[in-house]
Formats: structure tokens, C-alpha cells, sequence
């Protein structure tokens, strides 16, 4: 039974974890809140979760183990203790008791069975995994991933920069008489066209074709990930907390619109609109004198100095 689990940013700023569940090769992340949690694992070719409550916590634990009689409290502090090593790809608990196995379900399921002892008793427990939904794959997988890409596909264009303003300087010192104190530090000039060519074809031949060994998250790409996260939850606030501020202006002001001289209003939309085009056309041709200042819709608003008496050129022609 899924339930509402944990809020989709509390989870979204949790790395992939390398984990290894009854000998699968997964990634996993992971959230464990007062008597609640919310799991998502992936194999690479799906992404599965699932998501429990205090009361289906209690209705599973009863289902499981009719023999023990304890608060849901009690049986989710055990099953923290159990299962949280299995999903950070931590070591197994202290006592060596415990017991996980994962097995497919013919319906495309995970199902994840547990077996360890809470106060000297067995105690089961079973994670129903179903594929997750769209949305969730692409916010906690899909985005993040893309970001890092674009994110590592910067670094190394400024690597390139920064690999050929070296060989310049270099250069420079080569010019006025530097030597190398040893042959084998020399290097070749760096070509970033070369480079690529030669990186894709020693690069791609060896990719591992195994999902078992594309799953390396290293620390690297967990902090990498972390930080991508981190900086789109903040644009994501910021841009939240400008679309409040943007809506709640209108009701401050008096409400009404600029009207065109036949009595049509003029949105805001379509004055940034015409004050873009005559900018653009300012600057694609020139003039050689000053033109007067555009001709405003409200004459009682007008400016105080005299325009001199030239060709007006306006909003409104």
C-alpha cells in the first residue's frame, strides 16, 4: 500500500547510493522520518519506491508478525536499525542476525524480504516496491542527471581554456630560453578537437556494458549531485517567492491601465513589448541627432520641458 511519504524536496536532496540487495546491483536513496519512510531503487532500466506511514507501518507489522506485540515506535526504531544499512550500502548490523533477500515479482514488482529478531523474537518485514511514477523519475533522476552533465560539459570547456592559455605560456618561456631540466616532461601542444577524437575512441569501446558496472555513483557524483540539487531548490524558492511578490502587487495599486487614445486599454505586456522594438531599431540605425521622447498616452503626465519640433516618434504614431 503506497502512502504519502516524504516531502519531494526532503528526498530529492538525498544522493543515489551504490547498494547491494540480495546480490542485485542497485542505486538507492532513501528517507526515514519519525515513524515513516520512503524508499526508490533503480536498476538502471526502472526506477521502483515505495512509500509508508505510521498506520500501514502498524497494519504490515501486524500482518507479518502475529507473535509480537509492540508500538509502531518500537517496530519502526527495529526496522530503522535493520534496513537503513542495507540502503546506504553501509555494513549489516552489529548482531549478524539479520537476513535480506530481493526477489522480481512477476508483475515487474521488487519485493524485499527481511528477516532479523526484535526482543529475542522473529521479526519479518517485506518492502512492496512498484514502479514509480514519471514525474518522480524525472525529478529525482532524470533533471538532476541532465544538470550534471551540462554542469561537467563546462568544466571541461574551461579545462580546454585553461589547458591552452598553459601551452602559451609555455611558449613564452620557450621563446626567451627556457629549457627543460628533463625530456620526459615535455608535452605536445594541446588540441581540443585532437583531444576529443582521440577520447572517444579509447573511451568508448571499453564502457562497461554490464548495468552491475554502471552503477558507480562514487563520491564525486554524490556531492556533484547533492550541489545540483541544492542550487535548483534555491531557484526554485526564489522564483516562487517573485511570483508571490508579482501577484500580490496589483490588488496594492489603484487598478487601472494606461488607455490608448481611442479608450482601449494598453497591458503592461504590450508596453515592455514596444519598448524592446524601439530599442532594437535605436540601435540597428542610429540617427545622427537626438530623437524627442515618445509621445505618452496620459497628457497629464507629460514632461514640464518643451520638445523641440521634430518628427515624433512614439508608441503611438
Amino acid at each position: 500500500m503506497e502512502v504519502g511519504g516524504a516531502p519531494s524536496e526532503v528526498l530529492l536532496q538525498r544522493p543515489w547510493l551504490p547498494v547491494s540487495i540480495g546480490g542485485c546491483q542497485l542505486l538507492a536513496k532513501s528517507w526515514f522520518g519519525e515513524t515513516a519512510y520512503h524508499v526508490l531503487l533503480t536498476d538502471v532500466s526502472g526506477v521502483w519506491e515505495e512509500r509508508m506511514d505510521s498506520s500501514a507501518i502498524q497494519r504490515r507489522a501486524k500482518e507479518l508478525n502475529r507473535r509480537l506485540q509492540a508500538t509502531v515506535e518500537a517496530f519502526f526504531s527495529h526496522l530503522c536499525d535493520v534496513v537503513r544499512p542495507c540502503l546506504t550500502g553501509s555494513d549489516g548490523p552489529p548482531d549478524g542476525d539479520a537476513h535480506i533477500s530481493l526477489t522480481r515479482q512477476p508483475d515487474g514488482n521488487f519485493r524485499i524480504k527481511l528477516k532479523s529478531k526484535l526482543a529475542e523474537l522473529p521479526f519479518y518485514w517485506e518492502l512492496h516496491c512498484t514502479p514509480a511514477p514519471v514525474p518522480v523519475v524525472c525529478g529525482q533522476l532524470v533533471r538532476p542527471l541532465l544538470a550534471m552533465s551540462h554542469l561537467l560539459q563546462r568544466q571541461v570547456e574551461q579545462l580546454g581554456g585553461l589547458l591552452g592559455r598553459k601551452d602559451a605560456e609555455i611558449q613564452d618561456y620557450r621563446e626567451n630560453g627556457a629549457t627543460l631540466s628533463r625530456d620526459r616532461l615535455q608535452t605536445d601542444i594541446f588540441d581540443e578537437e585532437t583531444f576529443r577524437e582521440e577520447f572517444m575512441s579509447k573511451a568508448l569501446p571499453p564502457l562497461p556494458s554490464e548495468q552491475s558496472d554502471a552503477l558507480g555513483f562514487n563520491g564525486d557524483l554524490q556531492r556533484l549531485y547533492a550541489a545540483v540539487v541544492a542550487r535548483g531548490n534555491a531557484r526554485k524558492r526564489k522564483l516562487s517567492g517573485e511570483q508571490k511578490t508579482a501577484a500580490a502587487a496589483p490588488s496594492s495599486g489603484t487598478g487601472s491601465c494606461p488607455r490608448r487614445p481611442g479608450g482601449a486599454a494598453v497591458s503592461s505586456e504590450a508596453g515592455e513589448s514596444g519598448t524592446e522594438q524601439r530599442a532594437v531599431s535605436k540601435m540597428a540605425d542610429r540617427p545622427a541627432v537626438q530623437q524627442s521622447l515618445p509621445v505618452l498616452s496620459n497628457p497629464a503626465v507629460r514632461p514640464s520641458s518643451k520638445p523641440k519640433k521634430k518628427k515624433v516618434v512614439g508608441l503611438f504614431r
